[in-house]
């Protein structure tokens, strides 16, 4: 395999050259930064600048505003000096979609500029003139592609797939390298976890071998709210922070932005400080998959392993428990064959550790089925759900474990039996492993959102959150919604103000329905598709 990082058992982070927003540097020696994005109109200074201030007292250090036209880009302007005036110089990106001409204005204002390959229409030869004002003034550029929006020429060639992300974004970073221009970060986002993970690894493989040394942005775009959205960007974030993958991440949430920067901060702190760790034993890196999901075949013992649904602690029968063998990585050569295996690890980079003893397993040739546990002792449940997501999502996505326990060892009101089994499950949905319930991929809304978006989700999840396996797009705006909510079953974007468009998968099937109709009309459309089931009884 192509290999994206140095190594599977050593951590260190991936080594770029520094980009700079304004005096904030990105890469390079800096630490992992940490951004959100506004969800007000950018026309409405006052709420954008007080928005932003709220954003940076929580520690946001760079933020983000959508600019869909020139009057938007202009008023970007307006928004720098209002902050200026308040003693706040956090450095501010401008979000562009399909218009080069407001690219080119925003990058007079702001300190640093995200376009989408997908959508570009560079007709007219301004990507140069957006490089050269870039440089003139500056103002970093990010590339950012999204799954589900990648231009037709991708798309026919590779499909809707992490390969097509990676040669959309390489074809703009070789321009910029063609003009001399490094002030860039690229990104890969996608709601679907998997195709995230195997896309940006793909990347910086592909950069490793081209002598390319961009900053990495990482997110998990429309991951929702609450537990799914906390999930699955812990699950997508880490898996990829954990190899030493990224330089600014941003957690996406359908919630106040603000309160993405104290997730954010969790998950960054808690992968931060493993350079240095004691050694783990070398592996054989090429029975790694990392490009593609491979499930580890392992034999069924009982309720545990064999292509079962991997499983709970807590839905295990007592004399399952009582015989399982428990080891790390050092006991990895003693286990008995007729044994599950509950694999535990206290080592400072334990996700490797447990990394390394799968592998270990396959060339032993050892096929018993393993729980992977992981223990804490924390006091509140969102750092729990973080941390823990963090620390097992990956190896799940990578196709290890047969099943999953979290034990908290310090006593909390807040981290009951309960709480830390939603939790489980959640980890296994996010890494499309276990469905268990149905899925929402929400945007986090923007000055485009035409609704309110975190109302009409919540009465979306009251209505249908009893249904198992369906994947629901909750989007803000026809602007990109529809393609960034291209894994989603059905979805429910604003097509308007108060008017809502729904979508069979990419399908438009019902147009500018009245917003105070439209859940109705979702749950008949979903009626229609014999995929609506009525919610059990009190």
């Amino acid at each position: 395999m192509k290999p994206y990082c140095d190594s599977l058992t050593v951590y260190h982070r991936r080594p770029t050259h520094a980009v700079y927003a304004g005096t904030l540097g990105i890469g390079g020696e800096h630490p992992v930064r940490l951004q959100s994005m506004t969800n007000t109109d950018t026309n409405d200074t006052e709420a954008s600048t007080a928005q932003i201030l709220r954003i940076a007292a929580a520690g946001g250090e760079l933020v983000r505003l959508t600019a869909q036209g020139r009057r938007e880009a202009a008023n970007l302007g307006e928004i720098r000096r209002c902050l200026d005036e308040r003693g706040c110089r956090v450095p501010l990106a401008a979000d562009i979609h399909f218009q080069p001409a407001a690219a080119l204005e925003a990058a007079l204002h702001v300190e640093k500029v995200r376009i989408n390959p997908g959508n570009f229409n560079d007709r007219g030869g301004q990507f140069d003139e957006l490089i050269d004002r870039c440089r003139r003034r500056r103002v970093a550029l990010r590339i950012g592609v999204n799954h589900g929006s990648l231009a037709p020429a991708m798309l026919e060639r590779y499909g809707d797939t992490p390969e097509g992300m990676v040669a959309s974004a390489l074809e703009y970073l070789e321009m910029c390298r063609e003009r001399d221009f490094d002030q860039v970060v690229v990104s890969l986002k996608s709601s679907n976890v998997r195709v995230m993970v195997h896309a940006y690894r793909l990347l910086a493989a592909e950069m490793r071998e081209r002598g390319m040394s961009y900053p990495l942005h990482l997110g998990v775009t429309e991951a929702g709210d609450d537990l799914e959205g906390r999930v699955k960007s812990a699950v997508g974030i880490g898996a990829l922070l954990a190899d030493g993958l990224g330089d600014t991440i941003r957690v996406s949430l359908t919630e106040a932005p603000e309160q993405e920067i104290p997730v954010a901060r969790i998950l960054a702190d808690h992968l931060a400080h493993r350079a240095g760790h004691p050694a783990i034993p070398a592996v054989d890196e090429t029975l790694y998959h990392p490009y593609e999901y491979h499930p580890r075949r392992s034999r069924a013992i009982g309720p545990v392993g064999g292509g079962q649904t991997p499983r709970l602690w807590s839905e295990l029968p007592e004399e399952v428990r009582a015989s399982v063998y428990v080891t790390d990585l050092a006991g990895v050569d003693r286990i008995p064959a007729d044994r599950i295996v509950v694999l535990t690890t206290d080592h400072p980079h334990g996700i490797a550790e447990q990394r390394a003893f799968f592998l270990r397993m396959e060339a032993l040739g050892k096929d018993n089925p393993v729980i992977i546990k992981r223990t804490y002792r924390e006091t509140s449940l969102e750092p729990l759900q973080i941390k823990a997501a963090a620390d097992t999502g990956m190896l799940f996505l990578d196709g290890y474990g047969d099943g999953l326990w979290i034990e908290n060892e310090t006593p909390s009101q807040e981290i009951t039996p309960e709480a830390i089994e939603a939790l489980s499950l959640s980890i296994l949905q996010a890494a499309r492993v276990r469905i268990s319930r149905a899925e929402y991929i929400a945007c986090p809304g923007c000055g485009r959102t035409l609704y309110d978006l975190q109302r009409i989700l919540a009465r979306i999840k009251a209505r249908t959150s009893h249904l198992t396996g369906i994947k629901l797009g909750v989007m803000g705006c026809i602007v990109n919604g529809p393609g960034e909510m291209a894994d989603a079953d059905y979805g429910y974007v604003g097509a308007g103000p108060g008017r809502i468009t729904l979508y069979r998968g990419r399908e438009v099937v019902r147009r500018n329905i009245p917003q105070e109709e439209a859940l109705d009309e979702l749950i008949e459309l979903l009626r229609e598709d014999g995929v609506w089931q009525e919610p059990p009884t009190a």
